[in-house]
């Protein structure tokens, strides 16, 4: 897409801190870091949502977090990571380009597991839902 950032990005017309690169993905740090090390995996495909990816590119795009993990988990030597993305708006997603967050954690950092994104306002059915997804 002509005027996506992050195509743009993987293209190298935009400058970045390259992380980790190969044919499918590249990774680069975040320009507005929430960790030592918070950095952005892209597809090099052009895609907002998982939906829009094969099986096989997101394999593919998987092995590049994992790599990427690999490299920061090396250089850096965390405690930890957090790793995810956010899907659609509603969930926080800015850049309409499919991306991938990994934050290394430290001790002491402050920061939450996964389970703190969402506080449950209501009790959530278990059953219910398991019933919806026979």
């Amino acid at each position: 897409m002509d005027n996506c950032i992050f195509c743009k990005i993987a293209k190298k017309e935009i400058p970045s801190h390259l992380v980790y690169e190969d044919e499918n993905c590249f990774a680069f740090l975040d320009i507005k870091p929430h960790a030592k090390g918070h950095t952005v995996v892209i597809p090099k495909k052009h895609g907002t949502l998982i939906f829009d990816f094969t099986d096989k590119d997101f394999e593919l795009l998987m092995l590049g977090v994992k790599k990427t993990i690999e490299k920061l988990n090396k250089k850096l030597n965390p405690d930890g990571f957090n790793v995810g993305w956010n899907s659609g708006s509603i969930a926080g997603q800015i850049v309409p380009h499919l991306h991938i967050h990994i934050f290394p954690r430290y001790a002491g950092d402050g920061g939450g597991s996964v389970h703190s994104i969402i506080t449950p306002r209501a009790k959530i059915n278990v059953e219910e839902v398991a019933k919806l997804l026979k």
